[in-house]
């Protein structure tokens, strides 16, 4: 586990009676609620603030409610438990509130206690296996060059406005994400961008919430630890276009995921296509075309229904990153923006002002190697971010990356596979290690790659800052560095443990010492 990360919530709770949760959502409890006031929850004893419920639920190796005293102390009023946790609570000195199934009720009961039932906002959720970050950002970022206010939930980070804290979870647990969402509204915002994973729809992450729109970017292997097959990964993220959870939806019919969401889904819904021949480019109703490609920018038109066409540019490499952008603004277009409006926002030049951390963002400066720092983790967004890479490289590609230990094992292959037939150079080192042994993710990593059969070269290199190092040692002036991976991390999860180690600084401490001048600063 990574570092505790604490949650956003309302500068100004409004108290609400314990009593009346108990009796509006059907909940039970033996002790006496009255004259308690309750104005926040939350699953940890280190986020209690006083007037907090504490949630005590059933986990892996012990139940939540034995920490029931070290919530006392900190100052919550009331814990929310199932029947095993009542008994393990009883006599804690506070009131216990029981429900059947603790995590089922979470949203519910953290969008009653922070009012967030009826949001006076445009709510947009995003979910795919590789996008929903970008998407996010280049939606949030639309809607700011469009003169609104908004919020967003992501990977990298939390943001209201100018506010933002680090992120631990893609979809942070329903309590944070009502909390969050309270927030956002005392701050009036006017539309909320959250990333949806897979996993925050089947554990009732986002229970509680309605979305006005919702996006698909599209499906590949990923997370198949948590998943026994790809049709159960395909059911998760479906769930977030059923008629109880969102309005309407765009989806990407690039792969053969998108179109079948798009014919199975029950909610009204947009597609887009963004390329050319894909199985779904001739059906759907909105195409992409991109029109020019470099290290910096990719350019693009987006075409749609009754000949609307918009002419735009992201300031991201890879075609993949006009893809997002396509589908963030059919997702304002089916929120009720107009196209022509949205174009007018963009300027003369149509540059979607844009940063999303740690997704192929440059780090090196001006001179030598072109350094990539980025966050893909799945054999597709190798291939996706090696093939973009490649265009507009003139001279060799060094692929730097490692795999997740204590998760699924069954990508490392391909993603070894993929890095060598993609670069010219590979350097394979430990990335989160976790609880496995990092030679023993290392081996299978090279093992991948050895399939390739390329003239690549392959480099193992345990030790982070020194393969970092090596990487640079193979690139000179017209080559590309890519770090796959860490994108905006600052921490290394090894034995168990987390040790700090901010991967952006690393590499440019790297290139200063290579005698390169990193971006920002000056020679």
């Amino acid at each position: 586990m990574g570092a505790f990360v604490g949650s956003l919530r309302p500068e100004h709770p409004q108290p609400r009676a314990l009593a009346g949760l108990v009796t509006e959502l059907g909940l039970s409890s033996e002790d006496s609620l009255e004259d308690i006031e309750v104005t926040g929850i939350t699953l940890t004893t280190k986020d209690v603030r006083p007037g907090d419920i504490f949630v005590g639920m059933p986990g892996a190796k012990v139940h939540g409610a034995r920490f029931v005293s070290a919530a006392v102390e900190a100052g919550a009023i009331a814990i929310v438990t199932d029947s095993e946790g009542a008994e393990i609570a009883q006599g804690c000195g506070i009131p216990v509130v029981v429900v059947p199934q603790v995590r089922q009720s979470l949203g519910h009961i953290a969008s009653w206690i922070y009012r967030t039932q009826e949001v006076d906002a445009t709510v947009f959720g995003v979910t795919g296996t590789n996008g929903k970050t970008s998407v996010v950002y280049i939606l949030s970022a639309l809607l700011s060059q469009l003169g609104l206010k908004s919020g967003l939930s992501s990977t990298a980070e939390r943001r209201i406005g100018d506010v933002a804290m680090v992120s631990g979870l893609t979809t942070p647990e329903s309590t944070e994400v009502h909390a969050l969402l309270a927030r956002m509204l005392e701050s009036s915002v006017r539309a909320v961008c959250l990333e949806v994973s897979a996993q925050a729809m089947s554990r009732h992450r986002v229970d509680g919430i309605h979305f006005d729109v919702v996006g698909f970017t599209n499906l590949s292997h990923d997370h198949l630890d948590d998943y026994a097959s790809f049709e159960d990964y395909f059911a998760a993220k479906a769930e977030l276009f059923s008629s109880d959870v969102a309005s309407r939806g765009v989806i990407t019919v690039d792969d053969e995921w998108g179109v079948r969401l798009a014919e199975e889904t029950h909610i009204p819904v947009t597609t887009v296509a963004t390329i050319p021949g894909s199985v779904g480019w001739a059906t759907a109703q909105w195409k992409m075309t991109v029109t020019a490609q470099s290290q910096r920018a990719t350019s693009f038109v987006l075409t749609g229904p009754d000949s609307r066409e918009l002419t735009a540019s992201v300031p991201l490499l890879g075609s993949f990153m006009a893809s997002n952008a396509a589908l963030a603004i059919v997702m304002l277009v089916e929120s009720g923006f107009d196209l022509e409006h949205i174009a007018h926002a963009l300027g003369s030049a149509g540059v979607i002002d844009v940063v999303v951390p740690g997704r192929t963002e440059i780090v090196s400066g001006d001179s030598g190697p072109v350094f990539y720092l980025d966050y893909g983790h799945t054999p597709d967004a190798f291939s996706s971010l090696l093939t973009a890479v490649r265009e507009v490289t003139p001279g060799k590609v060094v692929f730097l990356f490692g795999a997740d230990g204590d998760r699924d094992t069954t990508k490392r292959h391909a993603m070894g596979k993929i890095a060598a037939e993609g670069a010219d150079v590979v350097v394979i080192t430990d990335y989160h290690p976790r609880t496995e042994d990092p030679a023993a993710i290392r081996a299978a990593l090279l093992e991948g790659a050895a399939a390739a059969r390329s003239s690549a070269t392959v480099i193992e290199e345990g030790d982070v800052r020194t393969a970092i190092a090596r990487a640079i040692a193979q690139a000179g002036a017209g080559d590309a560095i890519v770090y796959a991976g860490p994108g905006h991390e600052t921490e290394r999860e090894v034995s168990g443990g987390t040790i700090p180690f901010n991967f952006r600084e690393e590499i440019t401490a790297a290139l200063s010492e290579a005698g390169y001048t990193p971006q920002g600063e000056t020679s």
